[in-house]
């Protein structure tokens, strides 16, 4: 199909075209709050053509940051999600939030709060146990994503992504690896997607159809014992049947177990070690080979995957993984899929879009190298690119 530059329905909103820029956190939030470099960060890539581009991360309560330089959503971010909205909007791009708690993934030694987990377990971030929330806590989290959810429509976003992939809180449910829960949380499969379903379910009650509603799903963790493709064709089919989606956004890997499978090409094992502290630093030298698996890249990587999703769903779909060209939107397309999410190429090129519309024989410039994944937090950049100019943020891990 030819009509990836033509406008496109995404539940009650129009897009421009069928290009979404992936949610990559910016590292650009030292105080937690909206920065000038941010507003920047995400007015290039709407000014270089996208559909609509992702701020992420922004947590729905403090202790749900994967480090306590994240925005999470509160009335005093307002103001600044605003102001990146409005200049968003000026170039002619819409505006997503991804809202989520990061689970087990949130760094307890940085935000001063202990992590969460569907079961107690040690965290391999702090090396401290994590807390197990219990089912009324479970409520106020429901309730977080929902209020989440209504500040970013007073900000000015058009959507919302909620964060079901990666292992972060709402994954880490979903996977029999994680989730050893003897409640209503745990144990079959229905169980375990409850929360999913509680949340999708609050946030669109939330935001009606004023704001998109978007998931952001694991096909599978990569890992023994997580969760699968026939699960989360299961989980998608709920969520799909309970009507509070306007798309799903399929991913795969764990942050916490298997990062790699969401990124393929290089690993970029020497840049993660230089950026961590010293203890954190020694122990990576030790396990990163084990921690960061390589997988080769191709375009479309995820694709054999998402097919499978496509068949059993008519959701609205969007295609992550690999997405570069001109050629490989088209297959998209052919395949079914509504929309496609591009992540590292756009910090390679904010501009690529508009390089592709100009001549469609245009290939990415990016290289699969990986090396901007340890820039997320001193200003997530491709290293062919000028870093942004603020001030880096300390790491901390232990």
């Amino acid at each position: 199909m030819n009509d990836i530059f033509t406008p496109a329905k995404l539940g009650p909103i129009t897009l421009r075209n069928r290009v979404i820029k992936a949610a990559t956190f910016e590292g650009c939030t030292p105080d937690a709050l909206v920065t000038d470099e941010l507003i920047d960060f995400h007015r290039e890539v709407a000014a270089g053509g996208v559909g609509m581009t992702t701020v992420a991360y922004c947590a729905v309560a403090p202790g749900g940051r994967t480090d306590r330089h994240q925005i999470w959503t509160r009335p005093e971010a307002v103001a600044g999600l605003r102001k990146l909205t409005d200049a968003v909007h000026a170039e002619g791009a819409a505006a997503s939030a991804q809202i989520g708690h990061a689970g087990p993934v949130a760094n307890a030694a940085s935000n001063r709060v202990p992590a969460l987990a569907p079961s107690r377990m040690l965290s391999p971030l702090s090396m401290k146990f994590m807390k197990s929330p219990s089912v009324s806590e479970i409520a106020e989290l429901v309730a977080a994503h929902a209020n989440a959810a209504r500040l970013a429509e007073q900000s000015g976003f058009d959507a919302v992504e909620i964060h079901f992939g990666h292992n972060y809180l709402v994954s880490s449910f979903l996977s029999p690896l994680l989730n050893r829960r003897n409640d209503g949380y745990g144990g079959i499969l229905r169980n375990r997607a409850r929360l999913a379903r509680e949340i999708a379910c609050a946030v669109k009650d939330a935001v009606g159809d004023r704001l998109a509603v978007i998931a952001k799903l694991n096909m599978e963790d990569g890992r023994r014992g997580g969760l699968t493709i026939p699960e989360s064709l299961q989980v998608a089919a709920w969520l799909e049947a309970d009507g509070a989606l306007d798309a799903l956004e399929l991913t795969a890997g764990s942050s916490l177990l298997n990062p790699m499978l969401l990124f393929h090409g290089a690993a970029p094992r020497s840049a993660f070690a230089k950026v961590l502290p010293g203890p954190a630093r020694l122990g990576f030298r030790l396990v990163g080979r084990a921690f960061l698996k390589e997988y080769p890249y191709q375009e479309a990587y995820l694709l054999e995957r998402a097919r499978q999703f496509r068949r059993e769903l008519s959701l609205p779909l969007i295609l992550l993984g690999g997405i570069t060209n001109l050629d490989t939107m088209r297959l998209a397309r052919t395949e079914g899929f509504e929309f496609v999410a591009m992540g590292r190429a756009l910090l390679r090129e904010p501009n690529l879009l508009h390089r592709i519309q100009a001549d469609d024989s245009t290939r990415s410039a990016c290289v699969h190298c990986n090396e901007c994944m340890p820039t997320i937090y001193t200003g997530t950049h491709c290293v062919y690119r000028p870093n942004l100019s603020h001030e880096p943020i300390q790491l901390t891990l232990g």
